[in-house]
């Protein structure tokens, strides 16, 4: 493991934390290779593959570094700062021949499977408008995340999961729009974009950071068309599923997210498979679309085409 942090390569994790408020354990790592540097570690690291769970801005370095130490890389999301990194990595992990998959988690999120397999078989029927929306507030355990060098700014941090959603389920639109706010230093972010379709659909990514710190994490969509709708909410509305004569709460897999992921990511390292389920090319996509949605809210509301 990488940390510059004693109490963390001691085996401390109880300093860990993120926007689910979720604090970290106790962990025994007498066994493991310890290194304080990132670098230094996907270097000489006697391993298969990493998970590099850093800073946004250090995503393209390190994982290039990794790749081309001959690791496979699962690099959390967003995948780099921008389109450009983005594409040096996938150029990297082609040259390595070696496994890249970005950490979009909600394709793995059991509450949102039920959507994107809906979408997929056209359960919907034509979409006629989809809602998602991420909210918290300003965190408060990890000052980079307000260093728009270092993370791109809470907006490109948070909705990042449901900008890459509104393209797994509803591929790129043609023009965007948005409007918000960004004052990093007084802890608000803040966004609402509009995807435009030429089918006419309709997607609407809304959230940030703008609320007090008793206010919990919360995420939510709504996706309806002219068969069906499908909703959730993480305030205790599990996916619930609305059709002619039909309405019922759906069951979900008691699998973990997280663990899914991973799983999915081993799985490919081991058979040399590309992670169709979650491609880097998908995930860079998500991450030009993020930075076009805030150069649309710079325009206030002005609609701009979309070429991604």
């Amino acid at each position: 493991m990488s940390s510059n942090i004693p109490s963390v390569l001691a085996g401390d994790l109880s300093s860990i934390q993120g926007n689910l408020d979720i604090a970290g354990e106790a962990v025994d790592f007498s066994s493991a290779e310890k290194f304080a540097d990132a670098v230094e570690c996907v270097r000489k690291a006697n391993v298969d593959a990493v998970d590099l769970c850093l800073p946004t801005s250090m995503h393209a370095p390190v994982a290039t570094e990794a790749l081309r130490a001959g690791k496979h890389v699962l690099v959390e999301k967003p995948m780099a700062l921008d389109g450009a990194e983005c594409d040096g990595l996938i150029a990297e992990a082609r040259k390595a021949g070696k496994i890249l998959m970005s950490a979009q988690v909600l394709r793995f999120f059991p509450a949102y499977l039920p959507l994107i397999e809906a979408c997929a078989a056209g359960k919907l029927g034509r979409p006629r408008h989809a809602m998602f929306r991420r909210r918290c507030a300003a965190p408060t355990w990890g000052a980079w995340l307000t260093n728009k060098a270092a993370s791109g700014g809470g907006v490109f941090d948070l909705l990042i999961h449901d900008i890459d959603m509104a393209l797994v389920c509803f591929g790129a639109p043609e023009s965007v729009s948005a409007t918000g706010h960004e004052d990093l230093t007084g802890g608000v972010d803040l966004m609402t974009a509009e995807l435009h379709y030429a089918s006419g659909l309709n997607v609407t990514i809304s959230g940030g950071w703008h609320l007090p710190s008793s206010y919990p994490f919360s995420m939510e969509y709504t996706a309806v068309g002219d068969e069906a709708a499908i909703e959730y909410s993480s305030a205790g509305r599990p996916p619930h599923w609305y059709a002619r004569g039909e309405d019922h709460v759906i069951e979900l897999a008691g699998t973990d997210g997280y663990q899914a992921e991973i799983e999915y990511f081993v799985q490919c390292c081991r058979t040399g498979s590309a992670p169709e389920r979650c491609s880097p090319e998908s995930s860079a996509a998500a991450v030009r679309l993020a930075r076009l949605l805030e150069g649309a809210r710079a325009r206030k509301g002005e609609i701009l085409p979309c070429q991604l």
